[in-house]
């Protein structure tokens, strides 16, 4: 699941040593926008998604991609926003995940810096020198198929 909205808030970093060696956890809240905005917290659970939050600025538009889970203890039951990826927003530019895509060849475009002016649309790749057109059948009276 993805959402997007402007970083507000860091969380406290906690810390702790288990089994399997150390281990650390922080968050962080975004707003969303519309004409009802939304707070949402989120959990970054490893020092790699932690560093990930720490390196963007307060207040940047920021898209999330998370996961829900939910668990009981003592007959009540608790929601965490586990967030996987943390990156900084730019509307109207191309989602991370389809970024290094190249249609027909096309170079990828490069990424766009948070608060830089959007760069001039490229114009649509060439045709291969090669390119010939789909052979055409003769028309066939005995034919009376409508294509």
């Amino acid at each position: 699941m993805e959402i997007t909205g402007k970083l507000i808030q860091l969380l406290p970093e906690v810390s702790g040593e288990s089994a399997r060696g150390p281990w650390v956890r922080g968050g962080f809240v975004i707003e969303t926008d519309g004409d009802y905005p939304r707070k949402v917290a989120f959990t970054a659970f490893g020092e790699e998604r932690v560093a990930m939050v720490k390196n963007i600025p307060m207040g940047s538009p920021v898209q999330v991609t998370f996961m829900p889970e939910s668990r009981e203890f003592n007959e009540k039951w608790y929601t965490d926003l586990r967030a996987s990826r943390v990156q900084p927003f730019v509307p109207g530019q191309m989602p991370a995940a389809a970024a290094g895509y190249a249609w027909q060849g096309a170079a990828p475009a490069a990424p766009v810096q948070p608060g830089a002016a959007p760069a001039a649309p490229a114009s649509a790749p060439a045709q291969p020198a090669n390119f010939a057109a789909a052979p055409q059948m003769a028309p066939n009276s005995d034919d009376d198929l409508p294509f």
